[in-house]
């Protein structure tokens, strides 16, 4: 924390998200999906850990310090407070992907609703 502030959020747009994942620059990166189970069982990606935002403070030991992390929920609002919340508890490599799976699921075809 610089002058009392605390760091801002770095957002991805779904298309940028998606062009990195199909040409493998996320290799190396961990996905995490903050929704909640029903959600995740209606339509997720295979590259994505699923922690519902729930869960993220007892969870966050299985969290890397060092690599990216992308996270992802329905429709950026979640995800967005999981970041928020993740940079404030000292990771710093952390990137909420705007909105959500239903942005994901429209550019790949599929109808979120």
């Amino acid at each position: 924390m610089l002058g009392g502030t605390a760091m801002e959020v770095i957002s991805i747009q779904p298309n940028q998200f998606l062009k990195a994942l199909d040409q493998e620059q996320l290799k190396d990166s961990l996905i995490v999906d903050v929704r909640e189970p029903y959600e995740w069982e209606y339509y997720h990606l295979d590259e994505a850990k699923l922690i519902p935002m729930q869960q993220i403070p007892l969870r966050m030991g299985e969290l890397p310090e060092n690599k990216d992390i992308y996270i992802v929920c329905a429709h950026g609002v979640r995800s967005y407070r999981v970041a928020e919340y993740l940079l404030d508890n000292g990771f710093d490599r952390i990137i909420n992907v705007e909105g959500g799976m239903a942005a994901i699921g429209m550019l790949r075809g599929f109808q979120y609703d």
